[in-house]
């Protein structure tokens, strides 16, 4: 019953990014997009996750070219070759659902185009690392071999994590680093997985407002997260 309503809130989730992948136009502002966003969410009789998430003030995270992951929403105007993070969070029947798409705006550069390829790759390869009895850094290990080998770097500071009735609980789950360690991995925990790769090098600094992390380099940087439950053969997508 648990895992029935951390479906439902997750597909939620996945129906709101789809429309606002579609608004990620040239002209169209974040703060837009993150209006469009709580609109969705409260029409659903749910509650938007990060709002008033320590003191955060909007409803997605959307984080654009340099900026890694926690971009307030503005009246920052998107522009042809853009790309653009956004990461948005529910609370629906006690449960929360978290996900993030990372997406070109118009026509973008080879690099910027291969960056967002990777990266989602990179998730995929770690949610292919999750099954009962694994470990939970083997699935940081997938991520970082996927993402070095096309020669980009994951970003250390962030971390994907549990998700149930809170948006964040154990275990904290890095993008890199050796297989085989930490807790092993059991059928029913729930994971949200979350990739941030960096077209340049790893290192990220936050800004003054607190919140927005930016790559150091001003490379760009992208960010993919789905929410999975190990299941007896291994995991399913919520």
């Amino acid at each position: 019953s648990e895992l029935e309503k951390l479906r439902r809130v997750n597909q939620l989730v996945g129906r709101i990014l789809a429309e606002l992948r579609t608004m990620a136009a040239p002209g169209v502002t974040t703060a837009d997009i993150d209006a469009v966003a709580e609109a969705r969410v409260r029409e659903a009789g749910a509650e938007p996750a990060f709002k008033g998430y320590h003191g955060y003030p909007a409803t997605i995270c959307a984080s654009v070219n340099e900026q890694v992951v926690h971009g307030i929403p503005s009246t920052r105007r998107l522009v042809e070759g853009d790309v653009l993070s956004i990461d948005m969070g529910a609370k629906l029947d006690g449960y929360f659902g978290d996900s993030a798409v990372t997406v070109p705006i118009g026509r973008v550069a080879a690099q910027a185009s291969d960056l967002l390829r990777v990266t989602e790759e990179s998730l995929f390869c770690g949610i292919a690392a999750v099954r009962p009895g694994a470990r939970v850094s083997d699935i940081g290990a997938a991520v970082q071999q996927r993402v070095e080998a096309n020669g980009f770097a994951v970003v250390r500071e962030f971390v994907g994590h549990g998700i149930g009735t809170s948006l964040h609980e154990e275990p904290q789950i890095a993008n890199y680093g050796p297989g085989g360690r930490g807790p092993r991995l059991a059928e029913g925990m729930v994971l949200a997985i979350e990739p941030m790769v960096n077209a340049g090098k790893a290192a990220v600094k936050v800004l003054s407002d607190g919140w927005t992390a930016v790559t150091r380099d001003g490379s760009l940087s992208a960010h993919f997260e789905h929410s999975v439950a190990v299941t007896q053969d291994g995991c399913e997508i919520l």
